[in-house]
């Protein structure tokens, strides 16, 4: 399981709402709570296009 540096997470934003992100390791993603998205991460690197995320509840 890839893990993401922690300054990274410090520094990458929702590109919707510019809230913060909460990193999910189990479903390799990132959540943004405020626009109710999971942006994937894929080999390493998050894809941090709103098209790509998935929306949760």
């Amino acid at each position: 399981m890839i893990q993401i540096d922690p300054k990274m997470l410090e520094i990458l934003v929702c590109p919707i709402t510019f809230g913060s992100l909460t990193y999910n390791a189990e479903t390799q993603e990132l959540i943004s709570n405020s626009a109710k998205l999971a942006y994937p991460i894929r080999n390493g690197i998050p894809v941090m296009l709103p098209d790509e995320a998935r929306k949760i509840d």
